[in-house]
């Protein structure tokens, strides 16, 4: 089986979800146009990134009721898509989410779990911490989204990975930091990272990041997609907004994992008894 990919490298408005739809709907027409299945936007590409005080006024309830994600509903009828926003909960509490949209549903949302606040960024001054990594099926397979600092803790894919994903969706708005004699040194320390998991957990796995400058911070793109043996299929340009399209040979993960069983061979007990005794102290 196929699976054509679209990562979608948006340069956002902070704070205006009207323009930033109306970019979400020209790619997915886009993207759809071209073959895509399955198109990924950046951590909060409806909103912008650096919220502060803006977060409640920009949060949304994730159901069809709301006028936004209902055209985006909508849209997924024909491919389907990774979109990111606030969402609000019913008592008032404010989440970075990420929620895949297919068939016109909600199919599964995830609530970042890790707010960095360090250096500088943050978090969690402004939005509450989601509690939970769960995989879920899509007619592709089984996957798991991760956002940003997520994938920066082993324990994150780890936990998606025994849930049963296979595919890997990472969204980030990544400010860049640091340099190497290369790239930006933040962008080598996030593709190392993807690199290594995906051969790790010979799973596919998927990067879109956003670029364009907010509030000083620059954000350098360069979304890329590997392969279950840790090969690079794909990579964006660094500070270019458009699309990016990979066909992934889902059979592949077949043929890794007949050579490579580490998935056959992991033994998640024991890392539960050895967890019980750590936290037990």
């Amino acid at each position: 089986m196929k699976l054509t990919l679209a990562l979608a490298q948006i340069n956002t408005k902070l704070g205006d979800i009207d323009a930033n739809l109306e970019n979400h709907l020209a790619l997915a027409h886009s993207a759809w146009k071209q073959g895509a299945d399955l198109l990924i936007f950046p951590e909060l590409s409806l909103t912008g990134y650096v919220l502060q005080d803006l977060a409640a006024s920009v949060a949304r309830l994730p159901n069809d009721q709301d006028p936004h994600l209902r055209k985006l509903l909508q849209a997924s009828k024909d491919l389907d898509m990774i979109v990111g926003f606030v969402e609000a909960d019913s008592r008032h509490r404010f989440y970075i989410a990420s929620a895949y949209l297919s068939d016109g549903k909600i199919t599964h949302l995830h609530r970042k779990v890790y707010l960095p606040t360090y250096g500088i960024f943050d978090e969690k001054r402004y939005f509450a911490a989601g509690n939970s990594f769960r995989a879920f099926d899509t007619k592709f397979g089984r996957a798991g989204i991760l956002i940003c600092e997520d994938f920066w803790h082993v324990s994150s894919p780890y936990t998606l990975w025994l849930d049963g994903a296979d595919l890997f969706f990472l969204t980030s708005a990544s400010p860049g930091r640091g340099i190497t004699d290369e790239i930006i040194g933040s962008a080598q320390w996030v593709q190392d990272i993807n690199r290594a998991y995906s051969g790790l957990f010979t799973s596919f796995f998927a990067h879109a990041n956003r670029v364009g400058f907010e509030d000083g911070l620059n954000f350098f793109g360069g979304s890329t997609v590997f392969d279950p043996d840790g090969r690079l299929v794909t990579r964006a340009p660094f500070n270019e907004e458009g699309l990016t399209l990979a066909e992934l040979d889902l059979a592949q993960l077949r043929r890794t994992r007949t050579r490579l069983p580490l998935l056959r061979d992991e033994q998640p007990e024991l890392v539960q008894r050895e967890l019980q005794r750590i936290l037990g102290k």
